[in-house]
C-alpha cells in the first residue's frame, strides 16, 4: 500500500499521530529472565525484543580456538514466525539475520572491555516478538539492557534509532521538505529512505550506521544531525530504565 503523505501537509503529522521529531513510546525492564546471566525485555512502538546474554564463559574446546587475550562477542538473533504481518518463518542465517548479527557484535565489541576476560566469549541472543520498524536499532538498546544486567564493563551505553529522509511535498504547500522523519514505523520503511545509527556516550560517537536504501546526498547531513539527537533521547530513557531498576534492587537489599 502507498504511504499517504497528505497527512504531513495537512498537519504536520505522520500516520501514526506523531511529529516529525517525536520519538515512539519506548518502555523496557532488566532481568526478565532468571536463567540468563543477563537479560531485558524492550518495547519501542510495536517492536518488541526479548534479550539474554550468556558468559562471559570460557571458549569451547572443539574446533578451532581463539587465540586472543580478549572476549570474543557473539550474537545470534531468532525471529519469530508470528512477529510479523505475512506470518513467515525466516530460515536461521539468511541474509538479513547474519548481517544484522555481524553489525551488533561489531558494535559491542568495541564498547565492552573485553579485555578483562581473555580467551572467553559473550553470547548475545535476541529474540524478535513484533516487528514494526526499526528493528536492528531495538535490538541494539535492548542488548545495551541486558549486558549492563549481566554486569559486563562497558564504556558507555549504545543506542540507536532510525531516521527517514520525509516525503517530498509538492510546492507551496508550506511544509519544509527538509525535515527527516525520526523512528520509523514498518510502514515508513517499506516507502522511505532512511538510515540506522547508534552511538555510544554523551558525546555520540557513532557506532552503527547502516543505510540499505538510496538518499539524496543532500539530505543526508540533516538525516544524520535528527538521529543523532534522537540517539541521545534514547540514551537519556535507557538510563533511567537501569536507575530504576538499581533503586529497586537496593531498596530490596536494604528492607
Amino acid at each position: 500500500m502507498p504511504l499517504d503523505t497528505s497527512t504531513y501537509s495537512l498537519a504536520h503529522l505522520r500516520l501514526d499521530g506523531r511529529r516529525w521529531n517525536e520519538l515512539r513510546r519506548l518502555s523496557a525492564s532488566i532481568s526478565t529472565s532468571g536463567s540468563a546471566d543477563g537479560s531485558s525485555y524492550l518495547e519501542q512502538g510495536n517492536t518488541k525484543i526479548l534479550c539474554t546474554i550468556t558468559g562471559p564463559q570460557e571458549q569451547k574446546q572443539g574446533g578451532a580456538r581463539r587465540e586472543s587475550n580478549e572476549a570474543k562477542v557473539e550474537v545470534e538473533i531468532n525471529v519469530a514466525a508470528f512477529s510479523g504481518v505475512d506470518r513467515k518463518r525466516r530460515a536461521r542465517g539468511d541474509r538479513r539475520s547474519v548481517e544484522m548479527q555481524h553489525t551488533i557484535a561489531t558494535a559491542f565489541q568495541g564498547v565492552l572491555f573485553t579485555h578483562l576476560y581473555p580467551h572467553s566469549t559473550v553470547v548475545i541472543t535476541l529474540h524478535v516478538l513484533s516487528q514494526d520498524g526499526s528493528l536492528l536499532a531495538c535490538c541494539l538498546n535492548a542488548a545495551t539492557l541486558a549486558l549492563i544486567d549481566a554486569g559486563i564493563p562497558m564504556s558507555d551505553y549504545v543506542s540507536a534509532c532510525t531516521v527517514a529522509s520525509s516525503p517530498t511535498s509538492s510546492e507551496g504547500d508550506g511544509v519544509d521538505a527538509t525535515d527527516p522523519l525520526l523512528d520509523l514505523n514498518g510502514v515508513e520503511e517499506q516507502e522511505l529512505a532512511f538510515l540506522t545509527i547508534g552511538t555510544s556516550g554523551e558525546e555520540g560517537k557513532v557506532l552503527v550506521l547502516v543505510m540499505e536504501t538510496r538518499c539524496r546526498v543532500e539530505r543526508l547531513e540533516g538525516m544524520m544531525a535528527v538521529g543523532l539527537e534522537g540517539c541521545g533521547r534514547i540514551r537519556g530513557m535507557l538510563d533511567g530504565v537501569v536507575r530504576e531498576h538499581g533503586g529497586k534492587v537496593l531498596e530490596a537489599r536494604v528492607g
